[in-house]
């Protein structure tokens, strides 16, 4: 399994994100670029310029039109994907954090931090009527969002905040539409499952957790002995990979086996690990898997994106358990 490396950024990665097909990936990270690249043998493909400051996240729609990034510059830029020209550039009061498209691709939400002064706000923006833009203010006011997805048919978005908690916000009037608290601490990222019936959470308080996208019926729970960054459900099996690590700030005081950065993948059924991936000289900050199920991509402090393919022994364990 030697990995494809992916050297394009000179800050820690932020964000990584597959398009639908799989044959693109593109990266964020804490300096103002957006990469994309080929997956299937990690050349580049060009650069999204633009952005003054760390690109917090990013986004393609389904059939790779437009690219979506949201910077710490207070921007929120629409790309063309194949030209790499600048399509739209939203302002806001305080950094993107989080950005999304729905499903058709016609309606993009983003979240802006508490900061300065501002509150959190979830935005819904229509790109086929500039003037149909709607602006809510996260009522947890107190508490900030800091990862969001798109729900089933795009009707709500299943935000997690900064204390643990995890909001349905309806699409159309920005209410709360359901509400549960499962983590003790930061909800870091969240990612559904191929067909958006599921989404798994990766927090700071050591787990990542499986949820119905629907009705947020807390379904799993998988323990480790270090804050989870990023967490991702595998299109073909009952897997979950894992990744993270202690805080950025104390990696340098430990060696790197301390630290555990390796990537964990668990089996949803019994919650049980059967695998780790080593590579990564710091915390792993964002895990996707591609599409088809046969590899999967991580991102790390060290500013690095590793793809790794899944070698046969992989296919053969799953057939056997």
């Amino acid at each position: 399994m030697r990995p494809i490396l992916l050297q394009g950024h000179e800050r820690s990665i932020t964000e990584i994100k597959y398009n639908r097909d799989g044959d693109l990936l593109f990266t964020v990270a804490k300096d103002p670029v957006v990469n994309a690249w080929y997956s299937v043998n990690g050349e580049r493909l060009g650069t999204y310029n633009g952005h003054t400051g760390a690109v917090w996240c990013v986004d393609v729609d389904w059939d790779t039109r437009h690219v979506l990034s949201g910077s710490a510059d207070n921007s929120c830029r629409l790309w063309d994907c194949e030209t790499g020209k600048q399509l739209a550039l939203l302002e806001t009061n305080s950094a993107v954090r989080t950005c999304g498209f729905d499903f058709g691709g016609n309606i993009i939400m983003f979240s802006t931090d508490k900061q300065m002064g501002y509150q959190c706000f979830v935005n819904f923006f229509d790109l086929r009527d500039p003037s149909q833009i709607g602006e809510y203010t996260c009522p947890f006011s107190e508490s900030k969002i800091t990862s969001a997805v798109w729900g089933p048919l795009g009707e709500y978005i299943i935000a997690g905040h900064e204390n643990g908690e995890l909001n349905q916000y309806s699409a159309k009037s920005g209410e709360i539409v359901n509400s549960i608290k499962e983590h003790t601490k930061q909800i870091n990222d969240i990612q559904t499952s191929r067909d958006t019936t599921m989404f798994i959470t990766a927090s700071k308080d050591c787990s990542a957790k499986l949820f119905d996208c629907t009705t947020l019926e807390h379904k799993k729970t998988f323990r480790t002995e270090r804050p989870v960054n990023s967490a991702a459900l595998s299109p073909i099996y009952d897997h979950v990979v894992l990744g993270g690590g202690q805080e950025a700030m104390e990696v340098t005081t430990t060696s790197t086996r301390i630290g555990k950065f390796e990537a964990r993948f668990f089996h949803v059924g019994v919650e049980e690990e059967f695998g780790r991936v080593k590579g990564h000289f710091g915390p792993i900050n964002s895990l996707v898997f591609h599409p088809d199920g046969k590899s999967y991509s991580s991102g790390g402090e060290d500013g690095y994106v590793r793809i790794h393919y899944f070698d046969q022994q992989y296919f053969d364990f799953e057939f056997e358990y």
